[in-house]
């Protein structure tokens, strides 16, 4: 799959204008890829949430984050999986051929593991120290990302504490997207926000 540029994840508990209209900003930004992620709200509140997502996200790829049965029953792209969720191979049972799948990666045996069992994509977390994610784990580092990116020939996100000072230094590493979410959903103008990161890409 192609992938180039930022990718944008929901965060209902850091968003300041909510997360559909942080959504169609980063829509209005350029951005091709969203993953809906949501840690606290019920199953009834997620399928309503990503129903609303999906129909806004039609013309690009749209992901949920861990729940694959909230995917298939809004018709999502695919989902995004970590290293403690269902296995990538009950994932790849349930979801079929078709979708995507992504999973997060926090070392190189994780990563040609998860090519080898048919990952569309890698999520490497997190690459800087970070609060976004309370589980994240130690910062795995632009050395690590670098590894990572010439050992696998599928799509490489970074995530986790990136900021406008060392971007340059992600993508100079090899990554073909990353995500700053905090850097983003946080501020007034999300669309202005993403398109500093954006250009990165351009």
């Amino acid at each position: 799959m192609r992938m180039k540029g930022y990718y944008f994840i929901t965060d209902s508990s850091l968003s300041r204008s909510g997360i559909v209209s942080d959504t169609k900003a980063a829509l209005r930004a350029g951005v091709k890829i969203v993953q809906y992620r949501e840690k606290s709200a019920s199953s009834r509140q997620m399928y309503q949430e990503a129903k609303k997502l999906r129909k806004v996200c039609a013309r690009v790829t749209f992901l949920v984050n861990d729940r694959i049965d909230i995917a298939l029953s809004v018709g999502a792209d695919g989902v995004h999986i970590g290293q403690s969720d269902l296995a990538l191979s009950i994932a790849r049972k349930l979801l079929g051929k078709k979708k995507i799948i992504g999973v997060t990666v926090h070392n190189v045996k994780e990563a040609l593991a998860a090519q080898a069992q048919g990952a569309d994509y890698l999520a490497v977390a997190p690459i800087f120290a970070t609060s976004t994610k309370k589980d994240a784990g130690k910062p795995a580092g632009i050395k690590l990302l670098a590894r990572i990116k010439q050992k696998v020939a599928i799509p490489v996100v970074a995530i986790g504490g990136i900021n406008l000072a060392h971007a340059d230094k992600v993508v100079q590493a090899g990554a073909d997207a990353f995500c700053a979410i905090s850097e983003v959903v946080t501020k007034s103008d999300v669309k202005a926000e993403i398109k500093k990161f954006q250009r990165y890409f351009d």
